[in-house]
């Protein structure tokens, strides 16, 4: 690829979700270049996988468009999705960092018309609903992909399928002779947004997640209820598509466990809240329990938490729940705990349960990058003494998609100030 010019008076943005969008497009605006780079193949991070979003409840395509609109009039920002850092090397004003860009298969003449993925047999997991469903080898993210572009999965490279896409694309677009490339920056300061994953659930053995069908994560939960997820917005028992009568949520899935997540994740307990109320409107007579140890639903948002509480088909029980097996011949779930406001014994069954998983923050990992600050969990520091290197958003902390923007904005100042500084 051409080589990419950047000066020590440049901002390098890691990671294209809304913390990183935010970060680049402040900086960019306040005259800066910006150089923004995303591991996906797409932009918006997991702001782009939500059903709706707090505090507004909107979709997510709700902030996402104006600001990708922002991005597409600035010439300040270059942006590069399937892109990582490999290393990082200098201090504050002057660091020299090597991205590592991995072969999307299809060039920018790429026009959507998916004639590719119309000639192609062979189909994969779907990332972006967590394998819930299958995709085509030759597929768009999602429908509301930016770049809108395909990408030709890598196990189809070399096969019949492969060759089948690049001859039915007239407009020369797949190039299945890619290959990974590496490109040098010079820049002036960095902001980390590299967001954060889902808490690997199969990590607790005893709710049987990945051995349950019915058994789900809060994160799956999102796409079953978006129109454009694996079941078009019906939520459903995935072992076998039944209409869900009686629905729990499960918080601290790990979570202020120091066998599992130590921490507690701030989110969990509205994002519960949020998704019992898009089975309520889908499914007027289900019966929905939540259980919880505490909850958390903090100034504007505890106006929420009342309104759901008053839901006489939402029962919310004060209880770690400690195991969940599953009837094999109905794929129905028993949840056994302890409900400790009144110390009775519990078991109770359910059509479905729904994983509160904590997050976990992708944290800087590159060998022999400079020392960035962090605390016991592995968030991200902004020690006033180790500048250049900023976290934004929730690399920094557990924190709602109105938080992350705000710190986002804070972290581009940083950065700025870093350049100033020379």
């Amino acid at each position: 690829m051409a080589e990419v010019k950047t000066t020590n008076q440049s901002i390098l943005v890691v990671g294209g979700g809304m913390s990183g969008i935010t970060s680049a497009l402040e900086a960019a605006e306040a005259g800066y270049d910006v150089v923004l780079v995303e591991k996906n193949p797409y932009l918006g991070g997991r702001v782009t996988q939500l059903y709706q979003y707090f505090p507004k409840l909107c979709p997510p395509n709700c902030g996402l468009e104006i600001n990708f609109r922002r991005m597409r009039q600035n010439p300040k920002i270059r942006f590069f999705t399937m892109a990582e850092v490999a290393n990082i090397a200098g201090s504050e004003g002057n660091y020299d960092v090597t991205i590592k860009l991995s072969p999307r298969y299809v060039n920018d003449k790429c026009t959507c018309c998916g004639k590719c993925s119309d000639v192609c047999e062979a189909e994969i997991d779907n990332p972006f609903n967590f394998g819930m469903d299958k995709i085509k080898g030759a597929y768009l993210p999602h429908e509301f992909a930016f770049p809108m572009r395909y990408v030709i999965d890598p196990s189809i490279v070399e096969t019949e399928d492969g060759k089948k896409c690049q001859e039915a694309c007239e407009y020369g677009a797949v190039e299945l002779d890619m290959a990974e490339t590496t490109f040098d920056l010079n820049v002036g300061a960095v902001v980390w947004a590299a967001g954060w994953n889902p808490y690997e659930a199969k990590e607790i053995d005893y709710y049987g997640f990945g051995e349950y069908k019915n058994v789900i994560t809060n994160v799956m939960m999102e796409r079953m209820a978006s129109p454009n997820g694996p079941t078009g917005g019906k939520i459903v028992r995935p072992s076998d598509g039944k209409e869900v009568k009686s629905i729990a949520f499960v918080q601290c899935a790990g979570s202020r466990d120091e066998n599992y997540l130590p921490y507690c994740s701030g989110i969990c307990c509205l994002a519960s809240m949020k998704q019992a109320t898009y089975v309520r409107e889908r499914h007027p007579d289900a019966d929905i329990s939540i259980f919880f140890i505490d909850i958390r639903a903090l100034d504007r948002l505890e106006d929420f938490y009342t309104k759901v509480q008053e839901d006489e088909k939402i029962e919310f029980i004060k209880s770690k729940i400690a195991n969940i097996s599953e009837d094999e011949a109905t794929g129905s779930l028993l949840l056994e705990g302890e409900n400790t406001r009144t110390g009775e014994q519990l078991r109770m069954t359910f059509d479905m349960a729904v994983l509160a998983t904590g997050m976990v923050p992708n944290k800087i990992n590159i060998d022999g990058a400079p020392e960035v600050a962090a605390d016991e969990y592995g968030f991200v520091v902004n020690d006033p003494e180790k500048k250049g290197i900023y976290g934004a958003g929730c690399v920094r902390r557990p924190t709602d998609v109105a938080s992350s923007v705000q710190d986002a904005t804070s972290s581009a100042l940083k950065a700025i100030q870093s350049i100033a500084r020379r």
